[in-house]
């Protein structure tokens, strides 16, 4: 796959997400699927962004930054949402937060098979701090 045909491809994905079109998620990502270590293969995967949305109703994945290296995808994805009541271990109870997540995919047969992300959650608790 080429960096522009990567490239097409994971912007076809975060549009998937934004649109929470989970039936359709399985074109994007493995049965196999593993986060963060878990191995939580595609149905698992789908609980994760359901209680993701849950939590956070005006949830947006927002491309910042975007690195191609076939088969590997990098990104810097922007959020400015409201969570509702604990997220990340933090009181937000629907404050507004602006916050990044850094996330390295693996893609393999045109699928994401392998996702490894963290979250600045120092920012979070920045403005947490800063709005008391």
């Amino acid at each position: 796959m080429t960096k522009t045909e990567l490239a097409d491809l994971y912007r076809g994905y975060i549009a998937c997400l934004n649109r929470q079109d989970w039936p359709d998620l399985g074109q994007f990502v493995d049965e196999d699927a593993v986060h963060n270590g878990r191995r939580l293969g595609l149905a698992g995967y789908v609980a994760m962004l359901v209680r993701d949305f849950d939590l956070i109703p005006d949830l947006s994945f927002n491309v910042r930054m975007l690195l191609i290296d076939p088969p590997y995808v990098a990104c810097r994805l922007g959020f400015d949402c409201s969570p509702k009541g604990k997220f990340l271990g933090f009181d937000v109870n629907g404050r507004r937060l602006s916050f990044t997540e850094n996330v390295i995919y693996e893609f393999r047969g045109g699928k994401i098979i392998e996702v490894w992300s963290v979250i600045d959650k120092a920012a979070i608790e920045a403005q947490l701090v800063d709005g008391l």
